[in-house]
């Protein structure tokens, strides 16, 4: 089940919030209702047709909602050359915090520095997924000096990767991941993971299983 949220925020920001398999939140007698664990999703770059709705957010809320954990997409408001998308990731990141014991933090490509770069300020999460995230979206917005902050707050981080992703820079990312012992995994695909989207959905899916029990 998916119910459409309004982020409190400076700007106009809905998510989809997709409720965790099984549960029942109209039956306060569901043992099952009212999930402890969220995980916030970021949408790739809205200048290309990135929004909440893209087809990897979906497969990785698919599997994490299925392991009894709800999964909220974001839908960014304007485009703001990553300012304003930080700010509305963080929003959200918020937003759960309110809701939740435990929140996770995910991205995809753009979404994936974003999430990079808005959890390294958040250390109440616990942990953030980044896949195929670009190293850098502008001089202040710079993914491989987040993993330093992330690794400084002991806030898990992995990398999921595609090896024949020729579309964004996403080797220093790894790189720096690896150096500060941080977990990368690779997955033989281009940037869009065509064909591989279950590899991916049970990488980011396993991850959190792990950061997010309670």
């Amino acid at each position: 089940m998916s119910d459409t949220v309004l982020i409190p925020g400076g700007r106009e920001v809905r998510a989809a919030l997709d409720t965790a398999t099984g549960t029942d939140t109209d039956d306060p007698t569901d043992a099952d209702a009212d999930p402890t664990a969220a995980v916030v999703a970021c949408p790739p770059d809205p200048r290309h047709g990135g929004r909440r709705s893209d087809a990897r957010l979906v497969a990785v809320s698919d599997a994490v909602t299925a392991g009894g954990v709800d999964c909220l997409r974001v839908g960014y408001g304007e485009y703001d050359e990553g300012y304003g998308e930080r700010a509305d990731a963080d929003n959200a990141v918020g937003w759960a915090l309110d809701r939740y014991d435990r929140v996770g933090l995910f991205g995809f490509s753009f979404g994936g520095a974003i999430a990079l770069v808005a959890g390294a300020e958040r250390p109440a999460l616990r942990g953030v997924c980044a896949l195929a995230p670009p190293a850098r979206l502008a001089s202040d917005l710079d993914a491989v000096a987040a993993l330093d902050r992330l690794a400084d707050r002991d806030l898990p981080v992995r990398v999921v990767c595609a090896t024949r992703d020729s579309t964004v820079d996403w080797e220093p990312v790894a790189e720096r991941a690896r150096e500060l012992g941080g977990d990368v995994v690779s997955i033989d695909a281009d940037h869009g993971f065509v064909g591989r989207r279950n590899d991916v959905a049970d990488a980011v899916a396993e991850a959190f299983d792990r950061w997010l029990a309670a």
